[in-house]
């Protein structure tokens, strides 16, 4: 549609996730009229979190050293890691502000239809890290998805005989949700996982 070096951007900016052709047109057309040094110093920025991040070498958070930050804090509480899909993930975790222990990154969830088993996440490294660290519960944070909730299981039916306690986050109804609005799955997440006031 357009010429050489801008519908390789295009082309290039709609790769990314939740970015459709129209926000990829804006996107480039944008950076092409942002002075040079911008566009520039979006380029290096790209490049240097390509060549300086990796995966932390204990929970696999990104990190731009050995271990994460959470890894290195001694104020975090070891014995209790919240096990999440992506490292993403922990973000929305520290959000909360209620949780104090570490975490450990799966690098995904298990989908056999899309051809991943346990082989391809990090379920080896937590049997490890359960052995090695002390740790005395898993909080399951996995995405309340068919695999999500398949890699809960999983965990747990692999972890809780290494005398590991397992848990899954609770999941029901928003805060401020009305019950005209919840589907039946949710709802009926709502009451199996209801607590006692």
């Amino acid at each position: 549609m357009f010429e050489g070096p801008v519908q390789r951007l295009i082309d290039e900016l709609s790769r990314l996730p939740g970015i459709g052709r129209k926000s990829a047109q804006r996107l480039a057309f944008h950076l092409l009229n942002v002075e040079q040094a911008d566009a520039r110093r979006l380029a290096q920025a790209i490049m240097d979190m390509r060549d300086q991040v990796k995966t932390c070498a204990r929970c696999f958070n990104v990190t731009g050293s050995e271990e994460c930050s959470i890894c290195r804090d001694l104020r975090r509480d070891p014995a209790m890691v919240c096990v999440v899909e992506r490292a993403q993930d922990i973000v929305v975790v520290e959000k909360t502000q209620e949780f104090r222990g570490r975490y450990h990154v799966l690098g995904g969830a298990l989908s056999p239809i899309g051809g991943v088993g346990p082989g391809q996440l990090h379920f080896a490294e937590l049997r490890e890290r359960i052995g090695n660290e002390g740790i005395e519960e898993l909080i399951v944070a996995t995405n309340p998805t068919v695999e999500g909730d398949a890699t809960a299981m999983y965990v747990a039916r692999e972890m809780k005989p290494l005398g590991v306690r397992v848990t899954r986050l609770a999941s029901g109804l928003p805060v401020g949700g009305d019950l005209d609005y919840a589907d039946e799955l949710t709802l009926g997440r709502a009451l199996v996982g209801r607590q006692e006031m």
